[in-house]
């Protein structure tokens, strides 16, 4: 049977840091033995075509942020 997963304070604060700010992406939590051990945040970056907004393919669109 699995071990019951207990998120204390820390891990909760590191979960939301992670999620926090995210538009497009993934947040993984690695569970180790019943154990939080690690977390992995995936970025995406989403482009307008040109052809739909008249700027580049390589211009953000209006409000996206950049890390």
């Amino acid at each position: 049977m699995a071990k019951p997963l207990q998120v204390d304070e820390l891990w909760t604060k590191r979960i939301l840091q992670s999620v926090n700010g995210l538009e497009y992406g993934i947040v993984q939590i690695v569970v180790h033995d019943g154990r939080i051990v690690q977390i992995e945040r995936t970025e995406r970056k989403r482009f307008e075509p040109e052809s739909a907004t008249g700027r580049s393919l390589t211009e953000p669109k209006q409000g996206a942020r950049s890390k």
